[in-house]
């Protein structure tokens, strides 16, 4: 049942192949005793392909994401520590390699570093174990230490948390490690996109923090209106946006996060 679901779901959160694999089916039926039931499927199927591949509308969903949490001011108060959500690296790439390879977000390490040296009182936390259900050999947190301790990262303020598998156990195993105290403020560095449900998150848990957004995929004017926009672009941004959106919304359902969208 629980594959079965999963499949879905991934299906859902991947519009670009759950339409490809919908032309496939209205062409197949063109072949059969049901063909004009397959040239509409398949003339609609082309048509919500070429709304997906040829307007805005990935820049639509996502710029709601990225706006939603602006970057504190730069003269906000020296904080109490750092922390740098996972999601920056492609572990298993960077194992294979033997070097750090980053992922799109990759940014959120840097950030976490430029922030360190910043701020020379706070501490510095990374919390990212393996986003594999099944394997949970390769933590992430091996890959950030090597890369933060290459680059003059100070060792002695750093700590990491290796357990987690998703936003929720990011949040709820780092507030374990941390046990963070009243009056303390802590930031939150994560991709634009990602930061409201891990707002949402880390206050349902009482884990007060400061939206630190990086990593940013629109640009937040004009062009990401732009109708002459290349594919290859849009298609990573929609599958992005759509899987996040659905994110919010199966957060909210099962209770870890107060609101669908959660606002500063």
């Amino acid at each position: 049942m629980f594959f079965a679901l999963s499949k879905i779901f991934w299906l859902i959160a991947e519009p670009l192949t759950f339409l490809l694999i919908l032309l496939c089916i209205g062409v197949a039926l063109q072949f059969t005793r049901r063909a004009r039931l397959g040239r509409r499927w398949t003339a609609a199927t082309t048509l919500a392909l070429a709304v997906l591949l040829l307007t805005p509308l990935s820049a639509a969903l996502l710029l709601p994401l990225e706006n939603r949490f602006p970057a504190p001011p730069a003269d906000l108060a020296p904080p109490t520590g750092i922390i740098v959500l996972g999601g920056a690296l492609q572990q298993r790439k960077s194992e294979s390699r033997g070097q750090v390879i980053f992922s799109e977000d990759g940014a959120r390490l840097i950030a976490g570093l430029e922030l360190a040296r910043r701020y020379p009182q706070a501490r510095l936390i990374y919390s990212g174990g393996s986003g594999d259900l099944l394997d949970q050999s390769s933590a992430e947190t091996v890959g950030a230490r090597k890369f933060w301790l290459a680059l003059g990262g100070p060792a002695d303020r750093m700590s990491f948390e290796s357990r987690s598998r998703n936003t929720w156990e990011n949040a709820l195993f780092t507030r374990d490690l941390l046990q963070p105290k009243p009056g303390e403020t802590w930031l939150l560095v994560t991709s634009a996109w990602h930061m409201p449900r891990s707002m949402g998150i880390f206050r349902r848990l009482g884990f007060d923090v400061i939206a630190y957004p990086v990593a940013y995929r629109t640009f937040g004017d004009a062009r990401d209106w732009s109708w002459f926009a290349s594919a290859s672009d849009r298609i990573p941004m929609l599958d992005l946006s759509v899987r996040e959106w659905i994110g919010l919304l199966a957060y909210r359902l099962t209770g870890k996060t107060g609101a669908l969208f959660p606002a500063p």
